[in-house]
């Protein structure tokens, strides 16, 4: 709180306040505000006539806040104080702003190393922002918490995060930057979730001695099995390392196992060195089958994604819902700090931490971390709520809530009154959706999908335009009522053949 005083005093636009006038030769280097231990010592021992050592007891009294101590040391220092010809009133402001200030300052030394550091990151940071943030990133490399911190302030600075790759990625992040651009961070491969940092250098040596992998396969053959294990695999897969050689990420990881024995085999046959039965040195190797299936959806593959990295990194659960969320009104976290009003809001998110508590009642309430395109927001959630919303406020939901926001200062508090399935809340504002089909091949699953959604109770009509034939299109109306949301779009665009979906 002293900062701004101190700056305008720095710059002459205040006038220092001594306290007294015999404090001005120890307070003029700060401008009159005590910012070193060392002035706490050098005042007791000015103003009231403590011994060096006293000075010391003092500061550490001061730092620990026992009462009984600090009771002690008024009435001594106070009396010193007056001793020497202080108003005792004065003293005791004194000893106030004394002890409001020592349990938080730095001695001297520390504080002229803290600034030397502060002054040498914030220059690398002004000056050599991506670099110096990849930097960071690796000294947090396995502290997820802190992890999406950097991201949200990446955001902030407009610098991409790339999602991890085993043909780009290094052990740690790393700067990309093509020709003169400002560059963006590859993720690291040893950042993700139960991954290691030894298995992912084995990795990075091998593509660096080897050159790049060329599809699941090669990476297959070239796999050390001793390296590299199917938990760690199943993480590569599921955060997008494969997306470049392989991007059915379903494919792949249902194939692990397959993978595995794939590499297990290869491994033999490396260090068996052996040649074929007529004396072949060379034999065509047999190639690596994967199971044929689509992809996951768009929010299971964001889901699988969250659970290797700790938060969304190539998008977000909420994306897939675009401008469905106007139609209940909900705003965004960026939108509700720009507006800066307290009141009731409706706002979406995808739950990604919950902290449960005992009040002093023996109630139950808890504080959930939300998260949406914009950043992390969190709301306290009371008993009663909290006993009836249980099962929808786990990590991993995407939910709708109305809230009261109290804004103090350019910090907001949201209590949470009401939550909701977001799916069943937009299913029930939806009016209808349109579908496109030129083939016949899509009408079973799709009517396997409209079967689910018919169920659900929703309100929604559904229109399918046919346009098997080049000359013709044919509109038709289904029966029904069907529960319409961005998960029944993102199931219906997935199917092959659907030419289009849209709301209307």
């Amino acid at each position: 709180e002293n900062i701004p005083s101190y700056i305008k005093r720095k710059h002459g636009e205040e006038q220092p306040d001594y306290l007294y006038p015999n404090l001005e030769g120890i307070l003029k280097e700060t401008f009159g505000i005590m910012i070193y231990q060392e002035q706490v010592m050098q005042i007791a021992q000015e103003l009231a006539g403590y011994t060096l050592g006293a000075a010391d007891i003092l500061r550490r009294a001061m730092g620990k806040k026992i009462k009984a101590e600090m009771d002690a040391q008024r009435e001594s220092f106070v009396g010193g104080a007056t001793a020497r010809g202080v108003p005792k009133a004065k003293a005791s402001q004194i000893f106030d702003l004394v002890a409001k200030f020592a349990g938080y300052g730095f001695n001297k030394s520390h504080a002229a190393a803290y600034a030397l550091v502060a002054y040498q990151t914030a220059y690398f940071k002004a000056n050599y922002p991506v670099e110096f943030m990849a930097a960071s990133m690796s000294l947090e490399l396995h502290n997820t918490d802190k992890l999406n911190g950097f991201r949200q302030e990446l955001e902030r600075m407009n610098i991409p995060l790339l999602i991890p790759d085993i043909n780009a990625s290094g052990v740690s992040f790393t700067v990309e930057r093509k020709d003169e651009s400002f560059g963006s961070i590859r993720y690291a491969l040893a950042a993700l979730k139960n991954v290691g940092e030894a298995a992912m250098r084995a990795v990075v040596q091998e593509r660096e001695e080897g050159g790049p992998f060329k599809d699941a396969g090669d990476f297959a053959k070239r796999l050390d099995t001793r390296a590299i294990n199917k938990r760690q695999l199943e993480n590569l897969v599921r955060a997008g390392a494969f997306d470049s050689v392989s991007p059915n990420r379903r494919r792949l990881y249902s194939g692990i196992e397959t993978i595995l024995r794939f590499a297990s085999a290869a491994t033999q046959d490396r260090e068996s060195d052996q040649i074929g039965l007529f004396g072949e040195e060379s034999m065509t190797a047999p190639s690596l089958v994967l199971p044929d299936m689509p992809d996951w959806a768009p929010m299971d593959r964001m889901r699988e994604e969250f659970e290797a990295v700790g938060f969304y990194l190539s998008s977000h659960p909420l994306s897939v819902y675009g401008k469905s969320l106007e139609r209940i009104r909900a705003i965004t976290y960026a939108d509700l700090l720009h507006r800066g009003q307290s009141g009731p809001v409706t706002m979406a998110g995808t739950i990604i931490a919950k902290k449960e508590r005992t009040s002093g009642k023996g109630n139950r309430y808890a504080f959930v971390q939300f998260s949406d395109a914009t950043g992390m927001f969190e709301g306290i959630v009371f008993s009663e709520l909290l006993s009836s919303a249980r099962e929808l406020l786990e990590v991993g939901q995407s939910v709708a809530i109305k809230a009261g926001a109290q804004f103090e200062g350019d910090n907001v508090r949201l209590t949470i009154h009401n939550v909701e399935p977001l799916d069943a809340v937009l299913s029930r504002a939806a009016k209808g959706l349109e579908i496109r089909v030129g083939s016949t091949a899509p009408l079973e699953p799709l009517k396997a999908v409209l079967a689910r959604e018919r169920a659900g109770g929703g309100r929604g009509q559904v229109r399918l335009i046919s346009e098997l034939d080049p000359q013709t299109t044919v509109e038709i109306g289904l029966p029904g009522q069907y529960s319409i949301s961005p998960a029944v779009l993102s199931a219906v665009r997935s199917i092959p053949g659907i030419l289009d979906v849209r709301e209307y």
